[in-house]
This record gives structure tokens, C-alpha cells and sequence, in this order.
């Protein structure tokens, strides 16, 4: 049933806020735009000139005051434009959006067109304007051709200058130029409409056709003022869930509204978006904005910035953008790229201008999108969005069903528009004759119309109107665009709900009331990451790890902590009951970190439900009608926009008899709903959580003169440091509760993750604090241009230090920087500044290093800008100390991230790894020599000559300095190494730990991949009187550790050769496992090795197996039995010393990497040497103990082991 609404009450339940006229102010003349850029070499016809706002209507509304200074430079982003005759005159629409303090934002609609000026002042100031440029023009050419001579240059300034301006007509026709007497002047002129919600086409269509009534010849059926007062005073917003018509100039014009349980409004047109970027590209647009990167969108065409900008936005539910968003920046705020925060920005680019012409401070974190050339260029290392190539697939097919290519290109358009929606709009206009809801002169009207189709059919109307069948073509558009926009959304909420499904379970509530709450916001965790984490798919971390970081997520969270105490906000409270929706209709128990993909199964639903209300108008809003206005007023004069009354459109009048028709209480729910879609729920507790998160005042951005501009630099310089003392804080928390945690044997977790994220977000940082103000960079990085001009700077005036710290100081940051320029063929500059930070962090260094850098005052001043935040000593000083406070904690960051970078250049390019070893002998005998792997000294292999005399040596340790980390590990031994003394073995591999400065043994850190453990020593072999029990629970940890090891993230494992090898490992487990009741001959003190019992073993069964008789023994002959005797017998014939210990510390290794160790224990329990070899009571011979056991290593035959090349020992089997 259909209802007539009005508008007449408050201004927050209106379609529209203001209407608004934007063009040249006859009485203040031209003014230059020097804001544009433009040089005076450009005709004056070319140039940019001032616009002003003519008029708005009303003067202000209670919410939403007016910003004339930020209207009219949104509405005419380049200011007036003059054309003439010869030139296109096409008229232009663009939109805007304002964001104010409170986080909501206001739209605007522009419809640009061109005016013959009429003013003869106007057209006096360009004549003279031209024939300066002219004579400018003439001068200097001729001044510059090599053919002229002093005597032309003489008589020509002789001459007066009536005949100096002679020859200007001879130029008079050609492009930019201008003769009042031939030519016709035209001005840039936008009637602009601000409304609180994006209706797109709706406010696009009502323009349109106001403007098509002033340039028609025939005038409207109502002055203009009574179409404008109509769309400002007369016409609500629809109510949530319902469709509204409303009547511009020509026609009917339907908008809707989505209800509680739909997505928001948002009509800005995605499949154009697709289109011009492709699905590739706009997924990666879309992972830099979640990631909350800088982006700078760059096109020729206002409209497309808005397109992709408003698309991208849209598509981000439930969560919102919280930074900077301004998806047009006039010349006046190109400032605003020095923004050292993440930003939306989207800027006109000029026609030829190219990437390289744009100075840009910021490029390290930097997502560029040229629209125009379909070109995303996003930042280095950026993460993949879970699951991309499946969400791709799925875009692709619904751009597919809409006739859309997925790569983006031309748009392909139907054929015959559907003959359901041609009827539409003569169709409802004659219900609305039918209901009652049409005076006598809608009733004119209507009958004009049905007999215009009746005579003209398809044929074009009059008055540069468009035929009947290309207005019903562009209503199917429009419901063809709507359709596909909430099928694209769809599918993007689909994601974020099967990613984020479980988030309640891990939002942490630990306040009281809302006040405690805030008070201790920056020390309380709201969400519990690690948790989160580990139930997520291994191939999402990379991405949901920097997710989790951002201020959207943290804005999301909080407004899930925030409603224990108020209403939630819409778009939460909408998430949270689509999943407690799916919740009920899916039984899908699968585990969370195993799920499939699963595409979007709503997306026909809702486009059913947006298709009914376009179909079907539910409301119809009152129509135009005659104004109180006096005589003569309203007059028509075709192709000139009139002067509008001031008296009937400042203040809404309610003199319509249709204006009643809306019941009070339908008024009021009207209202309410309108608030609370709009602004969010509004109560004291929310605005002040709104006002504390928020430090930008985005009004202010607006502002383009020199106090603000100022002004808004320095909210960024405490902005940085605010964001550098919360970061530093969070890096230290995240450390220190996790100081204790060994990351090789430690329990499953995402540490290092969190930490690898929070350590790139400390670099994003710094490169964005780098780049603040910065006028003068090499590369795309401002951290690392930096630092080559201080190091050319030294260079040149190398001035003797202060005192022997800072020199020391100097020293280091000079090797410091000198290394990583090592590595420049496998780095950008961005990873070398990234590789600059890690290594300064690990060493502690990073604060003092920056110190150092900005000593230089006279270097700072030439390379930035005055307002930049390098250039504020003391929120500098802040910074730096802030920074220092990270000395607290160990790092091992560039030790973990850029071990393979160095290694791949170690072998490509000769890179040399600078080792200071030392090799501290028990008793020294002989000379040895040590190999280490490159970076992560987890194991030493060491190596004994074997020269001399006396060529044994018993080695107590090895201590190995790396100059570039300064980090010192200490690899202990405790054993032989020689030919007839211990095991016989000439090289070992040692398992190292990293020593803390100045620290004991037992005081040492370990490095990221070996936990802290020590080598096998000789005290391991006194177990015979050890308890059974304790060495099976030890068997248990051992395996155990290598479960946890394969079960954690890739990039979260520690080293697998400590977990083999080391204290506590398999192997040491195993040989006390062999070793316990073992007869050994204890009057000579001999060593017991087990090796000794398997080598006897093998040569039992191989007799055995030749004689055939296994002297009643249980074993059975089989492959298993065949293997052990292959390897042990492979491993004796290595031409490599490696002693006892070494063999079967290789036998096991081999075992559990082929799946053969669970079948060989049982063997060396069933061989007839066992009961002769091994006490009654061993662990051998007890057949629970051995089948327990056999369990347990059967358990690591699912996961694929790969040896490091010193355990296997040349050995190929």
C-alpha cells in the first residue's frame, strides 16, 4: 500500500540537507586559482580561476552546518573553467563525500555544465588577460628566435601599443584563443545537492533533469524554486526496508533503502569499479585498504576516484575505515600526501602527465592505483588475501552472469531493456491518478506525457530530451547495477563471516564499567590474538596477523566491549545476527583450521529483495507544487540557470494540502530510524568512546589556508609519536610475556608470527616518520634515502667525534649500514631499510643509530619541510626515547627474517659472513678446525686433523663471535676427538646457545630456531642404575616435541636438529633407552656405546639368516630386518670418522626420516643377543616397554622429516 510522506520536520529525516550553486561571482571578478598549479605560460582561456558558492539552500541544519570554503572546492575541484564555441560543452556529474569528527560522513552530487557569461566585466578582464598572455607570448619568442636582430627588437618598441596589438587577431581562431567580437565566453557553473545517505542515482537523476529544464526552450510546468524546495523540505528519506518516488523536473525518480537485516546502503556502482580495475586487481586493492596501507588512487575523471573509492569502502563490512578519506584532493590539499598516517586520497591526474611527475614522501607502504591504465602497485611483501584464487573465482562468475569480462574492458550493455520496467514510470503515475495522490497539475502533466509516447513512440523528444526507450533502458541499468552491487557485497561479507565467525570467543572482557575501561585502554587487551590464531588456517596467518593490528579491527572490538554497557553500533549488531543466523542453519562441524571454501549462498536473495522495492515504489513523497512567490519571479530564461529566491527556499514552507498526510507517529519512526542508521546509537557513553579514538578532527582537513595547514601537520607529529609509544609498548608486552617461552621445544604458538608483524608495523612506521615533510628522496624509501645522504655527507666533512662513545657509535652504524648495502642485489630499498631496522633492533642499536642520523641539523633542513615531525625537537626526542626502551628486550628479528636473503647471497656473490671462532681445549693435543652454517649457529660441525703424534685433543668447547649481529654462541662439547680414544670419532656436530652479553653459561638466550641445549656429554652413559620410568617419560617428551614441532606453522618452527639431536632429543632419549640394564665390563672402565650391541646384532641376524637357524629366537626374517642390516652396514662403510656416537646418532635420524625406527626396535628386542647383553630387568626386555615404544615412533611416520646435510654425513640411502 502506498502512502504520501513529507519531509517537514526535522532536517535529519530529509532526503537532502542543502542545494547548493557554485560558479563566478560577477561582482568580485576573476580571481587565479593559485592553488591549481597551472603557469601563466597557459592561455588565460586554459587557466584555472576562483569559484565561490552563489547560493545554498537552507542556511544551516542542526547536525550538519554548512562548510561553504569546503563545498566549493569539492564541488569545482579546479576551480572555474572558461570554454568558448569551438570547444565541448558537455555537461559533467561527479560526487563527494565530508567526513566529520564524529566518524559520519555527508554526500555530495555535482552537476557541472557551461554558461554563456553574459557579464560584460567578465568578459572585459579575459579579453585583457588574453591579449597579455599574447603579447607575452609574441615577446618572448621573439626575443628567443636566433633570426631576430637588434633593430627589429628596437622598432619593435617603438611602436604604440594599439599597433603591438594588431597582430593579436592574426592568432584569433586557433586553440585557447579568444576574440569577444567572434567568439561566445562560456563559464563552469554546479548546482551541487548534499544529503546524508549516497543515493546515487537518485540525486545523479534530479539534477540531470533540473538542468535539462533551464537549457530547454520550452519552460517547466513549476519554477525551478518549487523542485528545489520539494527536494529539500518535502521529501523524507525512505524508511528502512522501503522504496520512495519521489517527482524531479521530467519525471518520477524511485530510490530505496535497505532494511534492519540487509547491508547498508551503497549504490556507487561496483561492477563499474570491476570494470575498470579487473577482479586481480581490485581484490589487491582491497587487502592494501584492510591492512590500512596508504592509498592513492590517481585519475583523470572525478567520478571514477569516487567509484573505486566509495566501492572499496563498501565492500570492507562489518568493519569501516578509520583513517583519512578523501577520495578527491583539490591542488589546495596536496599537503595532505605528507600525511605520515594511513590515508584514502584520491587526486586528478592531468592530461600527459606521468607516475614519475608525482612527488610522493611516502612509497614504502604505498598502494598507487592508476584507474586510467588499469595499474595497482602495492606495497613490498604485501599478504594475500585467504583463500584469493577462490574468491577471485567466485567474483569472476557473478560478473560473468551480468555481462561483465573479469579482467576489466568495455562494459557490455543489453540489448532491449525489459518490458516490465518500460512500463514502469507511466505505469505508477497512473496508480497515482488512480490513489488520489495527483492535483490538476500533475494531472496536466501526465496527460502531456502519455500523449508525447502515443505521438512519438521511440522517437526523440524535443528540447534535447532523451526518447522513451532510452529512459527505460537506463532504469533497467540502474537495477542491473543494483542487482550486482549486492551480489559483489555479498560475497565479500560472506568472507569476512566465515574468517571472523568465532571472533566473540576471544573478545576479552576485563573491565567493570565503561569508565575503568577507558581509563585503561592502552594497557588492556581487548582480543586475544595468539588464541585466535592458532584455530586459523596455516595460509591465512600472514594476512590475519597484520589484520589483527589495525585500527579498524581494534575499532571493531571495541565495539563489541563497549555494548555490555550501551547499544551496540548498526553495522556490529548486523554482523553479529548474520552469525547467529548461519550459526542455526549450519551443522557443519568441521574443524576451523581444515574448512573448505564454501561461495556465498545469499546472493540471489538479495538481489530479489532490492529488484521488488526498485519494481514497486512502497511510498510516494508529495509533489512539486506552486511556492507563495510573487510575480514576475520564477521566470524562465532558457539555457541561463535563474537566480533563485531566497525568500521561498531558506526555510521549508508547509502549505501543501498533501503535506499531512504523514501520521505523527510514523513521523517520529521515521526519525528514529533515520538517527540511528545514520549517526549510530546516539548516547553519552558511545560519543565518548567516538571522540576518545579519534585524533584527526577530519573536518579540519578541509581547511586549506596556512593556520591550518599548520595546524593539521602538528595533530600528525603527535599523532606519530602517540602511535610510536603505543607501538614500542604493545612490542614490549608481547616480548616480555614471552621472554621465557623456547621456541624449539616451547608449546605450539604464534609468537614468532606476532612478532615478525609487529616489527614490519615499528618499519612502517619509521618509513612513514621518515617521510613526513620530506622534500628531497632517492628511491621509493625515505628511511634508506636518509641514510645515503648522511653517509655522502660524512663523506665529505668528516669531522673528528665528540668523544669516544659517539665514535664508537659512528663505528657501528657505519658497519651496520656498510653490510646491508652488501646485500643490495636482493633487496629494494624499501628491504633494505626494513633489513637496516631488523639489524640495528637485534643489536640493540636502533635508537642510537636514529640519534646518530639526525645529528646532522644542516642535512635535515635541506632534505625537509618545516612542519615535518623530524624537524620538532621535541617530539623527536620522545620518539627516540620511546625507541630506546626496546633495548629492554632480546631480538632476534634480522637473524630470522633475512638468514635466506644472506644465504642465497653468500652463494651467488661471494657475500663473506664475518666469524671470530675460538675452540677452548680441555686438554690440547692437536690443532682442530670448525665449520658453521651461515647466520643461525644452531649446530657447529667440528673437525679434527688428525696430525701429529699425539693428534687427539678433548675439546670443552667452542666459542664463535659474528661481528655483524655481535652476537656470541657457545657450542659445548665434552668429548674426544681423535683416532683411539673415546669413540674413535674425528668430527662431531655440536648444538649451540646463544650467550647474553656479559651472561654466564646458564644466562644465554637462544637464538630462533635452537632452543637452549647442550651437546651429549659423557655423564649420559651412568644410567644403568637410572629408573625405567623416568627414561620412558623422557621417550615420551622426546617425540612428543617433534609432534608439536610439525603441528605449528611453518614459519613458527623451531630447528628440527636440535629437536633430533640435542638434550633431551630422540636420539640422546633412545640411547638411554638402549643403554638402561645394559652388562658392560666396569673393572677396566671401558665406555659402553650402544652402536657396539646394534653393529653385533646385525652381524648375529646376518649369520643367522645364512646358517638359517635363528637359534629358537622369535625374530622373523623380513624387510625391515633386511634394511637395518643395509644401513648399519651403509654407515660402517662412510670413509668418514665420525666415532660411535655419531653412527647411531646417524642410524637413528636415517630411521625416522624413512619410517623405519618403530619396526627396527622390535628386531633388536627379539635378537638372542639381547638376553645375553641386557639385564632381567632392562627396558629392552620388557616387551610392554619396547611395544610402547614402537607406538610412539610409529606416531612421527605421518610427518616428512628432512635432515640437515651434517647429520646425514655423505651418507645416500
Amino acid at each position: 500500500m502506498r502512502s504520501g510522506l513529507s519531509a517537514t520536520g526535522s532536517a535529519s529525516c530529509r532526503f537532502a540537507h542543502y542545494f547548493v550553486v557554485c560558479g563566478v561571482d560577477t561582482e568580485t571578478g576573476l580571481e587565479p586559482d593559485d592553488g591549481a598549479g597551472e603557469g601563466f605560460e597557459q592561455s588565460p582561456i586554459r587557466r584555472s580561476f576562483k569559484s565561490k558558492v552563489l547560493v545554498h539552500y537552507p542556511e544551516s541544519t542542526d547536525r550538519n552546518p554548512f562548510n561553504k570554503d569546503a563545498v566549493n572546492m569539492l564541488c569545482m575541484p579546479r576551480g572555474l573553467s572558461f570554454r568558448t564555441q569551438a570547444d565541448r560543452l558537455d555537461p559533467q556529474f561527479h560526487s563527494f563525500t565530508m567526513s566529520f569528527d564524529d566518524g559520519t560522513r555527508s554526500y555530495g552530487f555535482v552537476h557541472t555544465f557551461y554558461e554563456e557569461v553574459t557579464g560584460a566585466q567578465i568578459i572585459t578582464a579575459m579579453q585583457t588577460l588574453y591579449q597579455m598572455h599574447h603579447v607575452e607570448h609574441h615577446s618572448a619568442s621573439s626575443v628567443s628566435s636566433p633570426s631576430s636582430s637588434m633593430d627589429s627588437l628596437v622598432s619593435s618598441l617603438d611602436e604604440s601599443d594599439a599597433e603591438s596589438l594588431a597582430g593579436v587577431s592574426a592568432c584569433f581562431g586557433c586553440a585557447g584563443s579568444f576574440d569577444p567580437a567572434r567568439d561566445t565566453l562560456y563559464v563552469s557553473k554546479a548546482i551541487c545537492l548534499l544529503t546524508p545517505l549516497p543515493f546515487l542515482q537518485a540525486a545523479r537523476q534530479f539534477l540531470s533533469q533540473l538542468h535539462q529544464a533551464v537549457t530547454s526552450h520550452t519552460a517547466p510546468p513549476l519554477p525551478i524554486e518549487s523542485y528545489i524546495h520539494n527536494i529539500l523540505y518535502e521529501v523524507p528519506l525512505p524508511p528502512p526496508g522501503r522504496s520512495l518516488r519521489f517527482h524531479g523536473v521530467q519525471g518520477p525518480i524511485v530510490c530505496q533503502r535497505p532494511g534492519p537485516g540487509e547491508l547498508p546502503l551503497g549504490e556507487y556502482p561496483l561492477g563499474e569499479a570491476f570494470s575498470l580495475l579487473g577482479v586481480d586487481n581490485m581484490v589487491q586493492l582491497i587487502t592494501c585498504v584492510l591492512l590500512e596501507t596508504q592509498v592513492l588512487l590517481c585519475s583523470q575523471d572525478y567520478q571514477r576516484l569516487m567509484t573505486v573509492a566509495e566501492g572499496v569502502t563498501t565492500l570492507l563490512f562489518p568493519f569501516q575505515w578509520q583513517h583519512i578519506y578523501l577520495p578527491i584532493v583539490s591542488a589546495p590539499l596536496h599537503h595532505l600526501l605528507d600525511a605520515p598516517v594511513p590515508f584514502l586520497l584520491g587526486i586528478q591526474r592531468r592530461e600527459g602527465a606521468q607516475r614519475s611527475s608525482l612527488h610522493l614522501p611516502h612509497e614504502a607502504n604505498l598502494c598507487f592505483v592508476d584507474i586510467d591504465n588499469r595499474c595497482v602497485e602495492a606495497p613490498e611483501d604485501l599478504p594475500v588475501f585467504p583463500e584469493q584464487t577462490e574468491l577471485i573465482q567466485e567474483l569472476s562468475e557473478v560478473l560473468l552472469r551480468f555481462g561483465l569480462p573479469p579482467q576489466g574492458g568495455v562494459i557490455t550493455k543489453p540489448a532491449t531493456a525489459s518490458p516490465r520496467m518500460s512500463s514502469l514510470v507511466l505505469e505508477d503515475l497512473m496508480e497515482d491518478r488512480r490513489n488520489g495522490n495527483l492535483g490538476g497539475e500533475e494531472l496536466a502533466v501526465l496527460e502531456r506525457l502519455q500523449a508525447l509516447a502515443r505521438r512519438c513512440g521511440e522517437e526523440k523528444m524535443s528540447d534535447g530530451g532523451k526518447t522513451l526507450g532510452h529512459v527505460f533502458e537506463e532504469e533497467e541499468e540502474e537495477l542491473k547495477a543494483a542487482k550486482l552491487n549486492v551480489q559483489l557485497r555479498e560475497v565479500f561479507a560472506g568472507r569476512f563471516a566465515a574468517m571472523f565467525g568465532r571472533y566473540e570467543e576471544f573478545v576479552i572482557h576485563s573491565a567493570l564499567d565503561l569508565d575503568s575501561w577507558l581509563s585503561n585502554r592502552e594497557g588492556t587487551f581487548s582480543f586475544d590474538k595468539g588464541s585466535f590464531l592458532s584455530v586459523q588456517p596455516a595460509s591465512h596467518l600472514h594476512f590475519l596477523s597484520h589484520f589483527l593490528e589495525t585500527s579498524m579491527f581494534s575499532s571493531f572490538v571495541d565495539g563489541k566491549v563497549i555494548s555490555r554497557w550501551a547499544d551496540r553500533e548498526p553495522l556490529q549488531q548486523l554482523f553479529d545476527s548474520r552469525l547467529e543466523r548461519e550459526r542455526l542453519y549450519d551443522t557443519d562441524t568441521e574443524d576451523s583450521r581444515n574448512c573448505r571454501y564454501r561461495k556465498c549462498t545469499t546472493v540471489f536473495e538479495s538481489a530479489q529483495v532490492i529488484e521488488r522495492r526498485l519494481m514497486k515504489a512502497d511510498h510516494t513523497a508529495i509533489h512539486p507544487h506552486l511556492l507563495d512567490m510573487k510575480i514576475g519571479q520564477g521566470r524562465h530564461q532558457p539555457g541561463y540557470f535563474p537566480k533563485l529566491q531566497a525568500d521561498v527556499l531558506a526555510q521549508g514552507q508547509n502549505t501543501n494540502k498533501w503535506s499531512g498526510r504523514v501520521t505523527a507517529s510514523r513521523r517520529t519512526d521515521l526519525k528514529r530510524s533515520t538517527v540511528t542508521e545514520h549517526s549510530g546509537v546516539d548516547n553519552e557513553q558511545r560519543q565518548k568512546h567516538t571522540f576518545a579514538r579519534k585524533n584527526l578532527r577530519q573536518s579540519k582537513l578541509l581547511d586549506p589556508s596556512l593556520r591550518a595547514v599548520t595546524q593539521t601537520h602538528r595533530e600528525f607529529a603527535e599523532w606519530l609519536l602517540s602511535e610510536c609509544r603505543l607501538k614500542t609498548k604493545r612490542m614490549l608486552m608481547e616480548r616480555m610475556g614471552k621472554e621465557s617461552v623456547e621456541l624449539g621445544q616451547g608449546e605450539a604458538n604464534i609468537t614468532g608470527l606476532q612478532e615478525n608483524t609487529l616489527i614490519h608495523g615499528l618499519c612502517d612506521l619509521l618509513e612513514r616518520t621518515w617521510g613526513h615533510g620530506l622534500q628531497l628522496k632517492q628511491g621509493k624509501s625515505a628511511l634508506w634515502s636518509h641514510l645515503l645522504h648522511y653517509q655522502a655527507a660524512r663523506g665529505k666533512t668528516e669531522t673528528p667525534a665528540e668523544s669516544p662513545a659517539l665514535e664508537l657509535v659512528f663505528h657501528i652504524y657505519c658497519c651496520s649500514f656498510r653490510f646491508i648495502q652488501t646485500m643490495s642485489e636482493g633487496l629494494s630499498e624499501v628491504g633494505q631499510a626494513r633489513a637496516w631496522i631488523h639489524l640495528a633492533l637485534e643489536k640493540k642499536m636502533l635508537s642510537q643509530h636514529l640519534k646518530e642520523l639526525l645529528t646532522n641539523q644542516q642535512l635535515l633542513r635541506q632534505l625537509y619541510k618545516p612542519h615535518a615531525f623530524l624537524l620538532c625537537e621535541e617530539e623527536r626526542e620522545q620518539f627516540l626515547f620511546h625507541l630506546l626502551s626496546l633495548n629492554t628486550v632480546d631480538y632476534l628479528c634480522f637473524t630470522r627474517v633475512f638468514t635466506s636473503i644472506t644465504f642465497q647471497l653468500n652463494i651467488s656473490f661471494g657475500l663473506c659472513i664475518p666469524y671470530r671462532v675460538v675452540i677452548i681445549p680441555m686438554k690440547k693435543l692437536s690443532i682442530a678446525m670448525a665449520t658453521v652454517d651461515p647466520w643461525v649457529l644452531s649446530t657447529l660441525q667440528l673437525g679434527q686433523e688428525n696430525s701429529g703424534l699425539l693428534a687427539k685433543c678433548l675439546i670443552d668447547c667452542v666459542m664463535v663471535y659474528n661481528e655483524i649481529t655481535g652476537h656470541t654462541y657457545k657450542f659445548p662439547c665434552g668429548r674426544w676427538l681423535g683416532k683411539g680414544v673415546g669413540d674413535g670419532s674425528l668430527e662431531r656436530v655440536l648444538i649451540g646457545q646463544l650467550v647474553s652479553p656479559g651472561g654466564e653459561e646458564d644466562a644465554g638466550r637462544w637464538t630462533g630456531t635452537p632452543p637452549e641445549l647442550a651437546s651429549p656429554s659423557q655423564s649420559v652413559r651412568a644410567v644403568l642404575g637410572s629408573l625405567g620410568s623416568r627414561i620412558q617419560e623422557d621417550m615420551r617428551e622426546a617425540a612428543n616435541n617433534l609432534v608439536k614441532h610439525f603441528h605449528k606453522p611453518e614459519q613458527e618452527r623451531g630447528n628440527l636438529t636440535v629437536l633430533l639431536c640435542g638434550e633431551g632429543g630422540l636420539v640422546l632419549s633412545l640411547e638411554k633407552f638402549l643403554l638402561h640394564g645394559f652388562k658392560s665390563n666396569r673393572l677396566f672402565q671401558r665406555n659402553v656405546f650402544v652402536w657396539d650391541f646394534v653393529e653385533k646384532s646385525v652381524v648375529s641376524m646376518e649369520t643367522a639368516d645364512q646358517m638359517g637357524d635363528l637359534h629358537g629366537s622369535t625374530l622373523t626374517k623380513g624387510p625391515p630386518c633386511d634394511l637395518l642390516c643395509h644401513y648399519v652396514n651403509a654407515i660402517n662403510a662412510s670413509p668418514r670418522n665420525i666415532g660411535k656416537e655419531g653412527k647411531f646418532q646417524l642410524l637413528v635420524c636415517l630411521g625416522i626420516r624413512d619410517r623405519l625406527l618403530s619396526h627396527w626396535l622390535p628386531l633388536l628386542a627379539e635378537c638372542h643377543l639381547t638376553a645375553r647383553t641386557y639385564e632381567e630387568g632392562a627396558l629392552l626386555r620388557d616387551r610392554a616397554a619396547v611395544h610402547s615404544l614402537s607406538r610412539i615412533l610409529h606416531t612421527l611416520n605421518e610427518f616428512a622429516i628432512t635432515l640437515e646435510t651434517a647429520l646425514v654425513k655423505g651418507v645416500d640411502l
